[in-house]
This record gives structure tokens, C-alpha cells and sequence, in this order.
């Protein structure tokens, strides 16, 4: 992987193009979707501590659920997809704010970010269509693309990445990531990119300087002021 100091060529606010993780980064997720792993996981008999729970947050849920119950690809494959049927149940018209709020101070970043000429996208692992479907629902209206995994076309972070980067047709040196968790880092490395780790909940202080992120914050205040926002 690429160190940071070499990763990061500019000042964050310098960078015209700025690319968003989802879960945890742009929207508290995080209880809706230990909330449903945790009801998986007890239909098939598993108690996990909360703590440990916290292993879903960024990998591919298959990942996850191998993380947490120890079961083979196939059966971690099954759970994922009660997972999804589960997660979706819950997406009313309305819902989105009420179980997965957008977290504090993210509009008016994003607002900032926009009206200084930076285009926007979400790069995620979580399946695209129920990516643009909360998007929808919270009324993020600020990005230009909304990208994740497509079956048989996108998996990994790094790929979610070169979706968002083809979808607004710009190079890998002109882009800077924001995400909460490891995956979002390494991802971003593997184009070359720097990566600005968000301490949201999900990751233990310390993985995101130890997965080489360019930059840190704790919580949007700082993370607008890296980008020279005075408040978010």
C-alpha cells in the first residue's frame, strides 16, 4: 500500500472531486444494521456480543457474517440474503429518517462542498440499488452518482471506487475519499487516492492511521474543517 505522505498531493479543500463511503460516513446506519445481522444471526442460533457485532460495518455482508459466525461462504452467502430481504422490508417511503438518520452536520457539508464547484459521489460496499434507494429517502441530493455493488459487476471497495470515478469521468488524482472504516482507506489506496478516515463508531481508534489514512477526524466538525469549511 501506498504511504499517506505520498497519497495526499494537496491540501483536502484543493481536490475538485470528493467521493463519500456511506454507512457510518454519511448516514448512522450502524444500529439498523446490527439490528438486522443480529436477528440473522439468532434465527440461526448465534449470540454475538454488540461489540463484536461491529464487525459488519464495512465489508460485504457475506464477509461479515463468515467474521462473526464462523460458517463456510455458502451459508455466510444464505444468511446475506435474508439480510437483504429483511433490511429492504424496512425501506418505506419516510422510513429512512426515522431508522437511519443522516448524522449531524452532513447536508450542510455537503451543501459547502457543492457551492465551492466539488463534484460529489458515494462510493460504498452496500448494494447499489439499497444504497440509492436511502439516498433517496434522506434527500441527499448532492451527488452526482451513487455507486456500490452490483452482483457480477462490483465487490470490493476498490471497484465501488473506479465505478464512481468512470460515473463522473475523472482520473484517480483528482479525487479524495472519506470513509469511517479500513476498507475505505485501502480501497482508495489501491487507485492511488488518499483517503480522510472519519471516527464515527465503527472503527477502533487507531485502524484508520494504521490502514494509512492520509488524514483523520472525529466527527464532521473536524472533517469540515480539513476541507476549510469553518462549520458544518
Amino acid at each position: 500500500m501506498a504511504s499517506a505522505d505520498t497519497l495526499l498531493s494537496r491540501a483536502p479543500g484543493d481536490y475538485p472531486v470528493v467521493l463519500f463511503d456511506f454507512d457510518g460516513t454519511l448516514a448512522d446506519t450502524i444500529p439498523l444494521i446490527l439490528r438486522v445481522a443480529g436477528e440473522v444471526l439468532a434465527r440461526h442460533g448465534f449470540e454475538v456480543p454488540h461489540e463484536k457485532m461491529l464487525l459488519m460495518i464495512g465489508p460485504p455482508l457475506e464477509e461479515g457474517f463468515q467474521l462473526l459466525a464462523g460458517v463456510p461462504r455458502e451459508e455466510a452467502l444464505a444468511y446475506a440474503d435474508e439480510y437483504r430481504e429483511l433490511f429492504d422490508s424496512l425501506l418505506e417511503p419516510g422510513a429512512a429518517h426515522d431508522i437511519a438518520p443522516v448524522l449531524p452536520g452532513i447536508p450542510e457539508l455537503l451543501n459547502a462542498l457543492v457551492s465551492q464547484g466539488k463534484r460529489l459521489a458515494i462510493a460504498t460496499s452496500r448494494m447499489e440499488y439499497t444504497a440509492l434507494r436511502m439516498t433517496e429517502l434522506l434527500g441527499l441530493t448532492q451527488f452526482e452518482a451513487v455507486i456500490g455493488r452490483v452482483f457480477d459487476l462490483r465487490y470490493t471497495k476498490a471497484e465501488s471506487i473506479q465505478g464512481a470515478l468512470e460515473a463522473l469521468g475523472v482520473d484517480a488524482a483528482d479525487a479524495i475519499m472519506v470513509g469511517d472504516r479500513m476498507h475505505d482507506v485501502e480501497g482508495a489506496a489501491e487507485h492511488g487516492m488518499p483517503c480522510i478516515g472519519v471516527y464515527t463508531g465503527a472503527a477502533a481508534l487507531g485502524e484508520l492511521e494504521g490502514a494509512g489514512a492520509a488524514l483523520v477526524a472525529h466527527g464532521t466538525e473536524e472533517l469540515a474543517e480539513l476541507f476549510g469549511i469553518a462549520s458544518a
